[in-house]
C-alpha cells in the first residue's frame, strides 16, 4: 500500500449553505495537509487522514467570514481545525466509492460518508512525480456538530440552513521511498 500527500496548491475544500432559504452561500477552507494509504488495485483497502485550517475559512464576506469564524460557529480560537479520519472504504465502481469516515469539528467526532470518485492517476511533467486526482461530496446537518446559531424570519424559516453541503476536489502526490546506496 503506497503513501500519498495531499497537495494543498492543488486541493480544495468547500462548502455551501442556504441563506435566508432563498439563496446559496458558498465558501471555501485552505487543507492544510492530509495523508492517503491507497492501492488502486485494492481501493477498499485505503484510509484517509485530512486536516483543515478553520481560520482560513472564506465566503468573500469579511463580515461573514468573522462570524464563522466567531463561537457562534466554528470558534477557531478554540478549535483551529477540522479533522476527517476514514473508517472504512466501500467501492460502489470502478473509479467510485463511499468513505465512511469521522468529521470533527469544535471537538465534536461524527460518522460522514463521503460520495468520491477516482478522476485519474499520471505523472507530472514539471517533477515527475505520480498524482491522484478525487472529488468528493457529502451534507452534513451542521448542528450535529454544536453549531446551532441561527436567526428565525418574520416570513418563516430561518437565516441559515442546518443542512451544508461539503465538496472536495483533491490532489495527492505518491511518497517514494529513498533508496539505499
Amino acid at each position: 500500500m503506497a503513501q500519498w500527500n495531499l497537495d494543498p496548491a492543488h486541493s480544495s475544500a468547500e462548502f455551501s449553505a442556504r441563506h435566508m432559504m432563498i439563496t446559496t452561500v458558498r465558501g471555501r477552507m485552505s487543507v492544510l495537509n492530509g495523508t492517503l494509504d491507497f492501492d488502486p488495485a485494492n481501493p477498499t483497502a485505503a484510509t484517509v487522514d485530512v486536516t483543515l485550517d478553520a481560520a482560513s475559512i472564506d465566503s468573500g464576506v469579511s463580515d461573514r467570514d468573522a462570524h464563522l469564524r466567531s463561537p457562534d460557529f466554528l470558534d477557531v480560537a478554540s478549535y483551529p481545525t477540522l479533522r476527517f479520519k476514514s473508517t472504512r472504504v466501500e467501492a460502489t465502481g470502478d473509479k467510485t466509492a463511499r468513505v465512511h469516515g469521522d468529521l470533527t469539528i469544535r471537538n465534536v467526532t461524527k460518522p460522514v460518508v463521503l460520495e468520491v470518485e477516482l478522476l485519474g492517476i499520471g505523472g507530472s511533467p514539471f517533477d515527475q512525480s505520480e498524482r491522484a486526482g478525487f472529488v468528493a461530496s457529502t451534507s452534513i446537518n451542521r448542528e450535529d456538530w454544536g453549531l446551532t446559531w441561527n436567526v428565525g424570519l418574520e416570513a418563516g424559516g430561518v437565516l441559515v440552513s442546518k443542512e451544508v453541503r461539503i465538496n472536495l476536489d483533491v490532489q495527492v502526490i505518491k511518497v517514494t521511498e529513498a533508496v539505499s546506496a
